[in-house]
């Protein structure tokens, strides 16, 4: 396998993570999907979502694939009115990644980032490792540390 660039990013700093690539399906590109096809933990497995804010600022949130982004406790995090999602087809200029392999490690810019709470809870998660298909398991407070990330409550309850 190749190395992807989240994964460069994290072997120069010298931070432990392990690699976990899956079968992709074009057709299917859900968190269900994925954690089918991984078997692991539903609650350990995050999804990276990118949002603009009404200031003109963007930021990204990582959460459990099955939860659903809080747009209100979300915007409040990050002192914006609103928030919407970015679209698709701006994701790839935006960040450098595609749907389904956007990983919040080795952006083409740092934007603020938050994690949700839950994170803290394990000693692992796994985030998309930059290409669909593969995801890394990191430490939580590691990831945060290393891209500046905050961890917040950001989820529907």
């Amino acid at each position: 396998m190749n190395k992807t660039n989240a994964m460069r990013l994290l072997d120069s700093a010298g931070i432990e993570y392990e690699t976990f690539e899956y079968e992709v399906d074009e057709s299917d590109l859900s968190g269900a999907s994925i954690v089918r096809k991984t078997g692991k933990d539903k609650d350990i497995v995050f999804k990276t979502l990118v949002f603009s804010g009404e200031k003109g600022g963007m930021g990204v949130c990582c959460i459990p694939v099955f939860d659903e982004l809080d747009l209100k406790k979300t915007a409040k995090v990050f002192g914006e009115k609103k928030i919407e999602m970015l679209h698709v087809k701006d994701l790839l200029k935006t960040t450098g990644y595609i749907r389904g392999g956007c990983s919040p490690i080795g952006m083409k810019k740092q934007f603020p980032t938050v994690i949700d709470e839950t994170a803290t809870l394990f000693d692992k998660i796994f985030v998309s490792g930059g290409m669909r298909g593969l995801m890394l398991g990191i430490n939580p407070q590691e990831l945060a540390d290393y891209i500046g990330a905050t961890f917040h409550d950001v989820t529907v309850s």
